[in-house]
């Protein structure tokens, strides 16, 4: 069984994200950039069916600028067995990114597709169902459970109630939680080792993909500071304050 992992290259969690002067977006620029954590889980849960003997091939795949080679190298680390790279300098959406993993899963032809539920950069927490939509496969979001019978798996779900289990019919595409593991560090061995293992470079025009956004962003501003707590002598001065001040009540 083949599993196609997608990895996205993202501000590191660690960093505190600063606004453009122009408000156009974020700084990225020498910021130091690492693997969604997110996507690191995905990778982790495909490389351990692969050491249970239920996948036999790993795939990464990324999409994104030149640098995004580097987020490939890491997966391969992790113990990934190939990455794919769809070189674009154009800003990916969650549509875009869709169509061009479908034109993917179509030339790769995976039984398991895992992506992380959201990125950390945009929150959109689009990709994995509009990948669902788009092949025609069942999906099995927010997994924090996954356990592969046959031509069946069985994928535990993280949902407002509690948890939820649903079965899935291969193949099928799966968007993980954090409680699904815990991604294992890269040994310095396996780092050298992915330096040698096989990237492919492709492009949206040869998938044939339009990669056109679909969504403007207008401005983007930080929110606004948080104000410190205040004490109150009474319980009619709190209802007052809520009442009047914070207008909640």
């Amino acid at each position: 069984m083949k599993v196609l992992v997608a990895v996205k290259r993202v501000i590191d969690y660690n960093v505190k994200i600063r606004v453009k002067p122009d408000k156009t977006g974020v700084e990225t620029a020498n910021v130091k950039m690492s693997m969604n954590p997110f996507d690191e889980i995905g990778v982790e849960e495909a490389v351990r069916l692969k050491e249970a003997g239920a996948a036999t091939e790993v795939v990464a795949v990324s999409m994104g600028p030149q640098a995004c080679q580097e987020t490939i190298r890491t997966a391969l680390a992790m113990g990934a067995d190939r990455g794919i790279h769809v070189l674009s300098d154009a800003e990916l959406q969650p549509l875009a990114v869709a169509k061009l993993l479908k034109a993917i899963a179509g030339k790769e032809q995976p039984q398991l597709v895992i992506l992380g539920k959201q990125a950390i950069d945009d929150d959109s927490n689009q990709t994995g169902q509009m990948l669902a939509a788009l092949l025609g496969w069942a999906q099995g979001t927010f997994a924090s459970k996954l356990k592969l019978d046959g031509g069946k798996a069985l994928v535990t779900r993280e949902i407002d109630g509690g948890l939820e289990t649903v079965e899935l019919t291969l193949p099928a595409v799966m968007t993980t939680d954090l409680r699904l593991n815990e991604p294992r560090y890269a040994s310095l061995p396996n780092i050298m080792k992915a330096k040698k293992k096989p990237i492919e470079q492709l492009t949206p025009e040869a998938l044939g993909v339009d990669v056109t956004p679909r969504l403007v962003t207008l401005k983007v501003e930080e929110p606004q500071k948080r104000q410190g707590g205040k004490k109150v002598a009474s319980v009619q001065e709190l209802v007052d304050k809520l009442k009047n001040e914070a207008r909640v009540i």
